[in-house]
């Protein structure tokens, strides 16, 4: 009777994972396990000596940086301006939901 998994004992198996993880979890979970076999796939092959390939695809595209370009110094100064105006017409814009929601 040791023949090894029967498939009553994958079906058990799975509804036993689901229960403790939640249906809603379970493709996040696989997701990043995926990212992570990818990275261990790369940092496998940088150690056998090819790294210009495996070292590409160990960066996923959310963390590759921009390469920086040199900006005048007026320039960066008036992308800091624009930028803290549309941090300060969002922080009015909640401000006048905040009541909205809370009226709700």
């Amino acid at each position: 009777m040791l023949n090894g998994l029967q498939p009553w004992h994958l079906i058990i198996l799975v509804l036993v994972v689901v229960l403790l993880f939640g249906a809603k979890r379970l493709p996040d979970a696989a997701r990043s396990i995926g990212k992570s076999m990818k990275i261990f796939k790369a940092e496998t092959k940088d150690l056998t000596g090819d790294k210009s390939a495996a070292h590409d695809d160990a960066e996923p595209a959310e963390t590759k940086q921009i390469p920086a370009t040199p900006a005048a110094p007026a320039s960066t100064d008036q992308q800091v301006a624009d930028l803290q105006r549309q941090l300060d017409e969002l922080k009015k814009q909640q401000a006048a939901d905040q009541p909205q929601k809370n009226a709700s």
